[in-house]
C-alpha cells in the first residue's frame, strides 16, 4: 500500500469520490482511506494472486456457503476508513446488492498478503510503508470494526500472523506462524491451514 497524501480529515464522501475518478483512470488503482490517510494498494503479482487462490479453495472446502470475496469495506470506528483486503471471508452471497464499499459486519475474516515493490526487489520506501499500513495501521482498523479475524501472510518474514479478539481497539490476541507449519484459525472462522505451499510463493 503507497500513500499518496496525507489527509487527516478527509471525508468518506469525498474519498470515495476519489476512488470512482481514480477507477475510471486507471483501473489497476486500489485506492485505500485508512485512518484518514488516502493510499493506493500496488498490483498484485502472481505469487499474490496464487496466495488467494490457495486460501480461497481451503475455505470453501470447510464450508460451501463461504468465499473470499474482493470487496471493499467501511472500516474503523466511525466507518469513515475504506479498506480493500486481498480477502474477505464471508457467506458467498452477503455482498449481493452492495455497491464498491460494503459494511464489514459480515466479515468473519480479512486477510492480507504483503506486496513487493514492482520495480525492485528491496524498496525501503515501500518496505516502511508496508510495515506500516499492514501490520500497524490495519490492525488497528479492522480491531475497531470488530472484524473477529484479521490473517497477515507476511511474505518478508514467511509467516502467517493472526490477530484475533478485537476489543474495539486493538486485537488482544496475536500469533506468529512460520510458513510450514500448521495455523488453527480462531472462530468464528475455525478452519486449519497447512502453510507448507507458501514456502513456494516468496522471493
Amino acid at each position: 500500500m503507497t500513500a499518496i497524501a496525507d489527509r487527516p480529515h478527509l471525508l468518506s464522501e469525498q474519498f470515495e469520490a476519489v476512488a470512482r475518478s481514480l477507477a475510471r483512470e486507471a483501473e489497476e488503482l486500489r485506492p485505500e482511506l485508512i485512518h484518514g490517510k488516502l493510499g493506493v494498494k500496488p498490483v498484485p503479482d502472481g505469487d499474490h494472486g496464487r496466495i488467494i487462490q490457495w486460501l480461497t479453495r481451503i475455505c470453501i472446502q470447510a464450508g460451501p456457503e463461504l468465499w473470499v470475496h474482493d470487496q471493499g469495506l467501511r472500516v474503523e470506528t466511525y466507518r469513515t476508513g475504506h479498506a480493500r483486503p486481498d480477502g474477505v471471508l464471508a457467506p458467498a452471497d452477503v455482498f449481493v446488492g452492495h455497491g464498491e464499499w460494503a459494511d464489514a459486519g459480515p466479515a468473519l475474516m480479512v486477510v492480507e498478503v504483503t506486496s513487493y515493490d514492482s520495480d525492485s526487489d528491496s524498496d525501503s520506501d515501500s518496505d516502511s510503508d508496508t510495515d506500516r499500513r499492514d501490520r500497524v495501521e490495519k490492525p488497528r482498523a479492522y480491531a475497531e470494526t470488530g472484524i473477529p479475524v484479521y490473517a497477515l501472510i507476511d511474505r518478508d518474514s514467511c509467516e502467517v500472523i493472526v490477530h484475533s479478539v478485537p476489543d474495539g481497539v486493538r486485537y488482544e490476541r496475536s500469533d506468529r506462524i512460520p510458513f510450514g507449519k500448521a495455523v488453527e484459525l480462531p472462530a468464528p472462522v475455525g478452519i486449519r491451514l497447512d502453510t507448507e505451499p507458501l514456502m513456494g510463493w516468496v522471493r
